[in-house]
């Protein structure tokens, strides 16, 4: 599919050049916005260095090209003229500048109009194209987020100590949700406490609507399959949403099926089952195919219509406008230098194991699996299985990121990294949050049935048998002593290993060295 030009060659008259990027698929971006349609043309560019920068998984490159086609067809149907450089036309240049020079050219723009990137490395782009086309290249402000870059820093400059509730609040204030005049909603900010309940097998849990591809889908996964034989991830039984209408009929699944019950269960983990109560609307969410805060509105309509609990809205209006917002202000707001950072100075390997979830220790098993099958991970698998053990593990930031920015379809770096970086692996020293969120097997055994499917004993801190994340989570307290002892939320875990006897200690460390070792002589990478 190559949506069709019209007048490619013409030269009389003031033409617009509009780059819309793989991640800008909203039909009311701010670069469209105050544009003439028969004046402007519209570029959009699948090129090389954005699938290979970091090898992302085939599925997310696969969703992100049937998406930007379908995207590109809509804007087509709207009145806009679009040229739409396919990633195996014989001339593409496979890079974002390449291809604006050549439209520049082809189509003798007078200017670029263009909203802001999402990241450092492409925004820095962005900010060479006037200098090196010499035409007024326009960077215009991403409305689709809640709040600017100036009010995050100002928000942030005035105080000592960032978190994210407190912003939050901010963002409950600014757009309304459920909010009852001043005050939130029940007289409580945040309903968290009620939702940590683990789940039960339900032979009525919500399926996600499955959408059988199309003929412009089918043709993306040909070009995936046969181009990226080097990427993790499978193509089979692809049922992603890939426009606007199929993600808005996600979205009305969600509300009606999945979300009265989403409060309650956000934090449970089931062996097989990958959604549970979660939305699966993140992908559209980060692409532009749905609006995050049309999206909050209709969750808080639900709730004020009696169909679903405040904790439920609450808690997932609190994911969008609290943390969505948070780390994409934390991530502006600090700069490139941020994605530097290792407070704990961690420096060992990912395992190999993360590019093929063969290992015996089943929750990894499962949380890998499912993320190479599906792109996908709810955001405890993620922070507590996955992430957990590379914080256990001491494993490197820079191996972290760049796993957790290959694999998922809803990862760009700007939310990715901090939450990463910071949230994960605390290696940002506690900017982003107050505390490491280290566990032991416990955490794991009381929000999943997993432990009871795995060939260790959760039970168990020493021994052959012994679930590795027990000696792992306190051998991370001791080694990490220097730095985290003084963190006010970890003295009670300080306290009961000072409690221990050096026998015990002993065993503990020995315990998790053995692991450390043999983890060491096993494969690493990809």
């Amino acid at each position: 599919m190559r949506p069709v030009i019209r007048d490619p060659d013409r030269r009389s008259g003031v033409t617009t050049l509009i780059p819309v990027l793989g991640d800008q698929l909203s039909p009311d971006l701010s670069s469209l916005k105050d544009v003439d349609p028969a004046t402007a043309v519209i570029l959009m560019m699948e090129v090389a260095d954005e699938t290979t920068y970091v090898r992302h998984h085939r599925r997310k490159i696969a969703y992100i090209l049937s998406a930007m086609r379908h995207h590109a067809a809509a804007l087509q149907a709207a009145g806009w003229t679009v040229d739409y450089v396919k990633l195996d036309d014989a001339d593409n240049t496979g890079s974002f500048t390449g291809e604006i020079a050549r439209a520049v050219e082809r189509h003798a723009s007078d200017r670029i109009v263009v909203t802001e990137s999402g990241e450092h490395r492409v925004q820095a782009m962005l900010d060479a194209w006037e200098t090196l086309f010499g035409i007024p290249v326009d960077i215009r402000a991403d409305t689709r987020f809640i709040a600017t870059h100036s009010e995050f820093a100002a928000w942030a400059d005035e105080r000592k100590q960032l978190r994210m509730e407190f912003f939050y609040r901010d963002m409950r204030r600014k757009t309304g949700l459920l909010m009852d005049g001043a005050k939130p909603e029940g007289g409580e900010w945040n309903y968290d406490k009620e939702n940590r309940k683990p789940a039960q097998r339900d032979l009525l849990m919500p399926q996600l609507p499955h959408f059988a591809p199309d003929a412009i889908t089918t043709e993306v996964l040909a070009l995936v399959a046969a181009r990226f034989t080097d990427h993790v991830g499978s193509l089979d039984n692809f049922g992603i949403a890939v426009t606007r209408e199929q993600a808005l009929e996600t979205q009305a699944h969600f509300l009606k099926h999945a979300l009265p019950r989403f409060g309650d269960f956000q934090d449970a983990m089931l062996t097989g089952e990958p959604y549970l109560y979660h939305a699966h609307l993140s992908f559209y969410i980060n692409s532009g195919l749905l609006d995050p805060l049309e999206l909050c509105r209709a969750v808080e309509d639900e709730y004020r219509a009696g169909r679903v609990p405040l904790n439920a809205a609450e808690g997932f209006i609190r994911q969008i406008i609290g943390w969505r917002e948070y780390v994409r202000g934390i991530y502006w707001w600090t700069g490139p230098e941020y994605g530097t950072r290792n407070f704990l100075n961690a420096k060992r390997a990912l395992p190999a194991f993360y590019w093929t979830g063969d290992t015996d220790m089943h929750c990894l098993s499962q949380a890998i699996g499912q993320t190479l099958d599906l792109a996908y991970a709810h955001h405890i698998q993620r922070l507590m299985v996955t992430g957990n053990f590379a914080l256990l593990i001491g494993a490197d930031p820079d191996d972290v990121d760049r796993w957790y920015l290959e694999v998922y379809a809803d990862a760009y770096e700007w939310v990715e990294q901090p939450n990463t970086r910071g949230m994960v692996l605390f290696a940002d020293g506690g900017l982003l949050g107050s505390k490491p969120y280290a566990s032991s097997g416990a955490y794991i055994d009381r929000m999943s049935d997993y432990c009871r499917h795995c060939r260790y004993d959760v039970k168990q801190r020493t021994g052959s048998d012994a679930c590795p994340f027990n000696a792992l989570y306190w051998d991370f307290l001791a080694r990490n002593d220097d730095k985290l002892r003084s963190n006010q939320r970890l003295a009670m875990p300080y306290r009961n290993w000072d409690r221990m006897d050096d026998a015990t200690k002993a065993a503990l460390r020995g315990q998790a060295a053995s692991f450390l070792e043999r983890l060491d002589a096993a494969p690493k990478g990809y």
